[in-house]
């Protein structure tokens, strides 16, 4: 078989295997974000890796798994990343703009973004986003998204006790705050 042919059966694969699993990785990927714009992004960089290294994937395992780790390190590669970028303007030159251009109009937000806004206000999601880094993902992998514990492990590659205890303790981290609001 000529590399061509290689190429184009790997490409009919990736389609068919991969491509439908794009709406699976989108909510995640805006819960991360918490931006509509970056969270496109990082689909789409999640699908250009997996496109990359889709000849390293072993058939049979878990793809939905294999694609939300790939998510996840993109993401947290993205944030080291900026964390070494220099600042690209100050918080003086941002109070010197127009009111109209730090203010976007209500008009510019399309429903999707009015829903999603309403959302991100509320208060779980507000305590969710409050909890560290390990205990939000753990929770919101098994409560939103509905991951069974060894899933959730392979995509934080960590071991599953390590799962089941951040979620244990994230979830009463969440109890109590969100009791405390109560």
């Amino acid at each position: 078989m000529s590399a061509a042919a290689d190429v184009l059966d790997r490409n009919v694969v990736f389609e068919r295997e991969v491509i439908p699993y794009r709406s699976q990785l989108y909510p995640t990927a805006l819960r991360m974000t918490r931006n509509s714009a970056d969270a496109e992004d990082l689909v789409q960089e999640t699908l250009v890796r997996a496109y990359v290294a889709f000849g390293q994937f072993t058939p049979g395992t878990n793809l939905r798994a294999w694609l939300h780790r790939i998510l996840t390190n993109a993401f947290i590669n993205a944030c080291r990343k900026r964390g070494r970028e220099p600042l690209q303007s100050s918080w003086a030159d941002v109070g010197e703009l127009p009111a109209s251009v730090l203010r976007p109009s209500r008009s510019a937000r399309s429903a999707e973004d009015e829903a999603l806004g309403k959302m991100v206000h509320s208060e779980v999601l507000q305590a969710l986003h409050g909890l560290p880094a390990a205990f939000s993902a753990a929770v919101y992998l098994a409560d939103v998204e509905g991951y069974p514990y060894k899933e959730i492990a392979e995509i934080l590659g960590t071991p599953i006790g390590t799962v089941m205890s951040r979620l244990h303790r994230g979830r009463r981290r969440l109890r109590a705050e969100l009791a405390a609001h109560a």
